[in-house]
């Protein structure tokens, strides 16, 4: 992605073949009532969303400090962020933090889309989609879709039901896939897909299933998909946070939530209730309410926002860290302890019971295929008292997220560049098993956009048509079954015995740690040969880490200065002709008003490809910053949008990063080979990624 000034990017929203619906505001909007001093009830404040500028990373750190609802879409100088109430309103304008609406009033869009999903489903008798669906689901629909894909398909698929029932006292189902799907596990690979972490994101659930009912269907079909169904067991859950979608979806599919005529007067026909719910249904702190009281406990929380735990910070890995939120309201609440909610337990359970050598957790939005690292590498947990650097295998969890990313146009980087995030599914998942784990962020700009939206993203459209998260999803589950990208254990044992992998370990969270335990197992075949498709036996989060911290004097600078008219622009070039690992460059001027700042990179024939940006609010410094860039040519533009003095200064900086190496640890796994219940041996196995190991059970096979 190569963000542009947030306060001018306009985006336009198709939805089906002839509704346009605008979701940008004015070049310079009209500031809400609180901003100006004039007064703004709660009754007539609309929630919206909005950009705030954060050009810094400490202001991306004070943003998430405020208690607001961040959505998952930022860049290098902007988060976006819903505003629910007044409140939220100053508490952004008492930080100094200035924004732009996005969309003005959420109850409106959600209407617009009402409207335009029900037309598409009125014209539509089948969509493009494997299941050829045509609308969302509500909850009961994905229930009743993976009962059907069970009873048509009861040798490929069985419906499961994970172990612990929500807040609310719902079961939480997915489907389990897989050739002879109720036969013993012959220690196949496994890849698990996830959706609705986020109530409101509507669309990651239906990307889950429709990938579900794509392999289901296409399986003894399609070759590529009969493979690599043989090959694995793939574990769809498409609902984790069932209490929250239900309520947001539910309010959020009202036809008619708000009438609007084009005077712009509304008449006020429902409420929004729960349509933009984020989290779970935590009424208490650390208690549990009784069954069917998650609705009249949501009502006391604008939009049903600040009521729950955010699952997606609730997770183990580095728990209670940065981008996590310790206060019950905030939209980011971590929760009492990692692991304390009933969903987030059932993905533990779920993953430490099985070698899921890749996983997807679906989101949305902001069009982004993010890996590990959550948090920015130079940060230092209290725990560890180092900084975490980047993964262990971080270049091989790139080439696969780049890969997936040309798949769905989508821009492939980091978790932490988008905002620094403690307690995520993958960022645990990844830490605590080794296996592979990304987000998806589905979709360019909204929570649940018209559906025909879904379907594109789903199929790809335009230059990735016939493409998009489709193919994605097939490359992930590709790299699941890939020997290469995990570990395999062979041998002999007795006909029927159990095989157990074993092992305890402490997983840090941010000030301390947790115990994990990993008990997998797998079942001998009448050959009495075995082949088993493992994690590593040593975790990534012990292994040796490669630590960077940045110089403090640059290598290379150059300053810049000129003079530019308003409503022009200047360009300078800059060549970076060395090895650099941070390119920064800050636009400068005296006065208290507004210039931008772009960074083009020069092509071979002389066009040019943006790749930085930074256009912030009225009095605000603009500054890009770029890691290891490529040598070559770049165009810094000075942009005089509305400065009064059309002086200024360009600094261009180039610095350089020490690197050392911290020695890591050497974990093992236990072996048992049980026959009729009793172990007969153990092996401690120490087996490394892109490993086959010949484990020697003889003495199984004695009495």
């Amino acid at each position: 992605m190569n963000p542009r000034s947030p306060r001018r990017r306009a985006a336009l929203c198709a939805v089906g073949t002839a509704v346009l619906v605008a979701v940008t505001t004015a070049t310079a909007p009209a500031a809400p009532a609180a901003a100006t001093g004039g007064e703004l009830t709660a009754e007539e404040f609309r929630p919206q969303l909005v950009t705030v500028d954060t050009p810094t990373r400490e202001d991306k750190r004070l943003l998430q400090t405020l208690g607001l609802d961040l959505t998952e879409h930022a860049g290098h100088d902007y988060v976006e962020v819903v505003l629910h109430s007044p409140a939220d309103v100053t508490a952004l304008l008492a930080a100094g933090l200035s924004y732009a609406v996005r969309i003005p009033d959420l109850l409106v869009r959600e209407a617009e889309n009402s409207r335009v999903n029900a037309a598409y489903a009125a014209a539509t008798t089948t969509s493009p989609l494997p299941s050829g669906r045509d609308a969302y689901r509500t909850l009961a629909d994905y229930d009743a879709d993976m009962a059907a894909l069970e009873r048509d398909h009861p040798d490929l698929v069985e419906l499961i039901t994970l172990p612990h029932r929500s807040l609310d006292g719902r079961e939480i189902h997915g489907v389990e896939i897989g050739a002879d799907v109720r036969g013993p596990d012959r220690g196949l690979p496994t890849f698990v897909m996830l959706g609705v972490h986020h109530a409101r994101e509507w669309p990651s659930g239906e990307h889950a299933m429709e990938f579900a009912v794509d392999l289901v269907e296409n399986y003894g079909n399609d070759p590529r998909i009969t493979d690599l169904v043989n090959r694995s067991r793939v574990v769809v859950v498409p609902v984790v946070n069932v209490d929250g979608f239900e309520l947001s979806r539910t309010d959020g599919g009202l036809v008619d939530l708000r009438e609007v005529d084009q005077g712009g007067t509304g008449t006020i026909l429902g409420t929004p209730g729960n349509a933009y719910k984020r989290k779970n249904c935590r009424l208490v702190d650390g208690q549990d309410t009784p069954d069917g009281t998650c609705r009249a406990g949501s009502l006391t929380s604008p939009g049903g926002y600040g009521t729950g735990v955010d699952l997606n910070r609730n997770y183990g890995g580095y728990w209670g860290g940065p981008g996590a939120s310790d206060l019950f309201a905030d939209p980011t609440y971590r929760g009492a302890a990692a692991f304390s909610e009933p969903e987030t337990q059932n993905i533990r359970e779920l993953v430490s019971g099985r070698h899921v050598t890749t996983l997807i957790t679906n989101h949305t939005f902001s069009n982004l295929v993010l890996r590990p690292g959550g948090v920015a590498p130079d940060q230092v947990p209290p725990s560890e008292g180092i900084p975490l650097g980047d993964p262990y295998d971080e270049a091989a969890l790139k080439a696969l997220g780049d890969a997936m990313a040309a798949q769905n146009g989508y821009t492939s980087q980091h978790a932490w560049e988008l905002y620094d995030t403690t307690g995520s599914t993958e960022d645990w998942s990844y830490n605590a098993t080794g296996g592979f784990g990304y987000t998806f962020e589905i979709g360019p700009d909204e929570f649940h956009p018209p559906f025909p939206q879904v379907i594109d993203e789903y199929l790809g459209a335009g230059e990735h048509a016939g493409r998009g998260n489709r193919e994605a999803y097939l490359l992930a589950l590709e790299n699941a079954v890939n020997p290469a990208t995990h570990s395999v254990l062979t041998g002999k044992a007795p006909a029927g015995a159990t095989l157990r992998l074993r092992k305890t370990v402490a997983t840090p969270t941010w000030t301390g740690s947790i115990e994990d335990t990993l008990d997998t197992a797998m079942t001998v075949g009448p050959d009495g040969r075995f082949t088993w498709h493992v994690n590593p036996s040593t975790r990534p989060v012990v292994k040796d880490r490669q630590v960077e911290t940045v110089s403090s004097e640059p290598v290379a600078q150059e300053t810049f200065t000129g003079t530019t008219l308003p409503l022009q622009s200047t360009d300078s070039e800059f060549t970076v002709d060395r090895d650099a690992d941070l390119f920064e460059i800050v636009l400068d001027w005296p006065t208290p008003d507004d210039m931008d700042l772009e960074v083009y990179r020069k092509n071979a024939d002389g066009s040019l490809e943006q790749v930085g940006g930074s256009g912030n609010f009225v009095g605000e410094k603009e500054r890009v910053l770029l890691q290891d860039p490529a040598q070559g040519t770049y165009v810094l533009r000075a942009i005089n949008f509305a400065s009064v003095a059309p002086t200024w200064t360009l600094t261009a900086s180039l610095f350089d990063a020490e690197s050392s190496s911290v020695p890591g640890l050497v974990e093992n796994w236990t072996l048992t080979c049980e026959v009729a219940g009793q172990v007969r041996q153990t092996v401690p196995v120490v087996v490394d990624r892109g490993q086959q190991l010949r484990v020697d059970l003889k003495a199984c096979g004695r009495r």
